[in-house]
């Protein structure tokens, strides 16, 4: 059994989760007291203005009704505001506003403001109906300071003369307030230290017998049945290890049990050929060879347990009674990508001494190297023989006119040596074709995706077939204007619209018309190219992609076909993505559809 970690330890979690619920209880106390804080600090330092405005305010109320009722200093408004700005280094700006919104005072560094009329809409409204001091906080936008602001009406005697307009800076409070968070920040930190240095020794004291009790476990998990665990407290922890103590002595005696009928099964089960697997009575597993691991491709343990059905895949063909009752044997498909397994099953039912069912045993045969011979030698005999047998005869026919004295005619000679090469070329064609479809079958390829302008790229391949041509055929392009990109191994797409283009070719009569048309639908670009030869008929046009296939088999051999072309062609259209069609009416031509997935919207 590995170690375990200090970070997986139960150790450490104690340690975690005693600090972080310190760390949270701190966190939840320092986030209360400071919002508290800061709203006590500022509302007081906010009330301590409002008070300090009202003072203010009666002072040069005094000032002003001395000037304008007896003919006093018109400067005494102003030196009374000069006054006060000594009382507090925090105070920006203190200016006089009379009952008409106009600035009769200012402080000194905004005395250019004085006999203006204040746009600030909030001073208008406070001019007009403010009876107390009001308060109102902002940031000032050029440096970011926060400030706030008092606004006293100036009333003497009942007689209003305008309000006072104080603007405080409230940085001073917001340093003491950080200045406080540093402090609760160290108590915090400080905090979780003596938390996590107590914590660790009260941890010690819950994992020390845990860890001598996994080491007795680690002794009887290796078959030492004799050892015990030391009970060292009549906790929990020792009444587990109580209970412990008595499952090891009923694990021995289990044990002693079933161990000489384990010897007796493990030697007849180790030296068989096949699979064994044996069940209860509910099917599930219960018992398997190494054979039966081998060929199943699991291990035992990881299958102990589980239904026979899920384990030979056969759950939506048979049921358990099913196998009760039958008496042949059923074949197993467990091929993949990369292989192929075929297997074979027989069972047999184990009953009780009353009758009744007690399980199932499954013996399972490798029968895949007989089943894949015979597949593979059926295919082949049956597809590439038949397609050898028409150019082996012609060859075999003209090389013993030869050899019976024809090559002596040098006319003759070249006209057969003519024939035997194009026959040739023609099963090389054919061998080519198997090898190519045999890498597309296996995977065993690699696709080179490029960024291609689709339209273009058709467009280049139409104008090789047009200056290659040998027949009067036209060709029609029918293609967008604009740029469409799609993703494409640009030799195997090239190769696909080939082999399209020569079908097409082959089968449309002298002067016809071949249509290329190019569409986007959706995020797909379609192609559709379409000849006037003559046609599939209906009942194969389902048939035209499958290998060998081929509507008129002579016409075919005429032309050099082998039947392979489509089908390599849609091997190559869905490994990039897209999907392939056809359409066709018989004797009025035939239209090969394609899409492809545009890359990034295609444009």
């Amino acid at each position: 059994m590995n170690k375990v970690g200090f970070f997986k330890s139960i150790q450490f979690k104690v340690v975690a989760i005693y600090t972080l619920l310190i760390l949270l209880a701190m966190q939840l106390i320092g986030v209360y007291f400071t919002d508290r804080l800061k709203t006590y600090s500022l509302n007081n330092a906010e009330e301590a203005l409002k008070s300090q405005s009202r003072l203010v305010a009666y002072n040069i109320g005094e000032s002003i009704k001395e000037t304008r009722e007896n003919g006093g200093n018109p400067n005494s408004v102003a030196d009374e505001v000069q006054k006060q700005l000594p009382l507090d280094r925090e105070i920006r700006e203190i200016d006089v506003i009379d009952e008409n919104g106009v600035i009769m005072a200012s402080d000194g560094d905004h005395q250019g403001n004085v006999g203006k009329r204040t746009t600030y809409k909030l001073i208008m409204r406070d001019v007009e109906t403010s009876t107390k001091p009001n308060a109102y906080r902002r940031t000032d936008q050029e440096n970011g300071e926060r400030v706030s602001i008092v606004t006293a009406p100036i009333n003497v005697d009942g007689h209003r003369y305008g309000i006072l307009y104080i603007e405080k800076s409230f940085e001073g409070v917001y340093a003491q307030l950080w200045k406080i968070n540093q402090i609760l920040a160290t108590a915090t930190a400080f905090s979780l230290l003596v938390t996590a240095i107590l914590a660790f020794f009260l941890a010690r004291t819950i994992t020390k017998p845990l860890i001598q009790m996994q080491r007795q476990v680690q002794a009887v998990s290796r078959g030492n049945f004799s050892r015990k665990v030391e009970m060292i407290e009549r906790d929990e922890i020792g009444h587990l290890a109580s209970s412990f103590n008595n499952m090891t002595q009923k694990l021995r005696d289990a044990t002693a049990t079933t161990e000489s009928e384990r010897r007796k099964l493990k030697s007849i089960l180790a030296y068989m050929t096949d699979g064994v697997i044996a069940t209860d009575r509910r099917g599930n597993v219960i018992l398997m060879n190494n054979r039966a691991e081998e060929l199943l491709g699991v291990h035992r343990n990881d299958v102990t347990g589980n239904s026979v059905l899920d384990l030979l895949k056969i759950r939506n063909d048979y049921k358990i009674m099913d196998l009760y009752e039958t008496t042949d044997s059923i074949m197993l498909d467990f091929s993949d990508e990369e292989e192929t397994v075929l297997l074979r099953a027989n069972f047999s039912v184990v009953n009780r001494e009353n009758g009744s069912f007690n399980g199932l045993i499954a013996v399972i045969h490798d029968v895949t190297e007989q089943e894949q011979v015979d597949m593979e030698r059926r295919e082949f005999v049956a597809n590439v023989s038949h397609e050898l047998r028409t150019p082996l005869t012609t060859m075999k026919s003209y090389l013993e006119a030869l050899h019976d004295g024809a090559v002596h005619d040098p006319q003759l000679a070249d006209k057969f040596l003519e024939v035997t090469q194009t026959e040739t070329e023609r099963m090389i064609r054919l061998v080519n074709d198997l090898l190519q479809l045999s890498k597309l079958d296996s995977k065993d390829y690699e696709m080179n995706a490029q960024r291609t302008d689709y339209v273009d790229f058709c467009d280049r391949i139409i104008d090789r077939f047009e200056m290659s041509k040998r027949q009067n055929i036209q060709f029609v392009r029918k293609l967008p204007k604009q740029s469409f990109y799609v993703l494409i191994d640009r030799d195997k797409l090239t190769q696909v619209i080939d082999n399209i283009l020569s079908n097409a070719m082959k089968y449309s009569p002298e002067g016809g018309r071949i249509t290329f048309k190019v569409t986007r639908r959706g995020d797909k670009i379609k192609t559709l190219i379409s000849d006037q030869g003559v046609g599939i008929p209906k009942e194969n046009l389902s048939k035209v992609f499958n290998r060998f296939f081929r509507v008129d088999r002579a016409r075919s051999r005429k032309f050099g076909g082998t039947g392979l072309g489509l089908a390599i062609a849609k091997e190559m259209i869905e490994a990039q993505g897209g999907e392939i069609w056809a359409e066709s009416e018989w004797r009025k031509g035939t239209t090969i559809h394609f899409v492809l997935p545009l890359d990034g919207g295609g444009e």
